[in-house]
């Protein structure tokens, strides 16, 4: 499998991450120590399950861990959902995190298309 570091996915997933984690940060406010950390758990999950899947034997493998990154996405996005309506983070904090994901989604959807594409055969002969 690839070096994580050189995709691209994971370089935005990790932006994702750190801009999460220090947008929850300023969550004070006791009683939404849950919230703050499901979404901060979310965040750093997304990155974390691409990181693991590069160290999987098959593309199958591979993929099962970008899936797990993508369900993390979605469950970031609805924390963040929650947290914006309940006017606990910003609109622009929102608004910024909320296209991140969207975005990381979109990537982690197209690299397991690309994944999932039978790959020709080299004939045994040619080898």
């Amino acid at each position: 499998m690839a070096n994580f570091k050189e995709l691209v996915v994971w370089k935005k997933a990790h932006a994702l991450a750190v801009d999460s984690v220090k947008t929850a940060t300023r969550i004070r406010q006791a009683h939404l120590t849950s919230l703050k950390s499901q979404l901060v758990r979310a965040a750093i999950s997304v990155p974390t399950n691409i990181v693991e899947g590069t160290g999987q034997e098959s593309d199958r493998d591979f993929c099962r861990f970008l899936r797990y990154s993508v369900n993390s996405a979605n469950e970031l996005e609805y924390h963040l959902i929650l947290a914006v309506d309940l006017s606990i983070i910003p609109k622009d904090d929102f608004a910024r995190l909320n296209a991140q994901a969207e975005e990381v989604q979109k990537m982690l959807h197209g690299l397991l298309r690309s994944l999932r594409k039978p790959r020709p055969q080299k004939h045994p002969d040619l080898a």
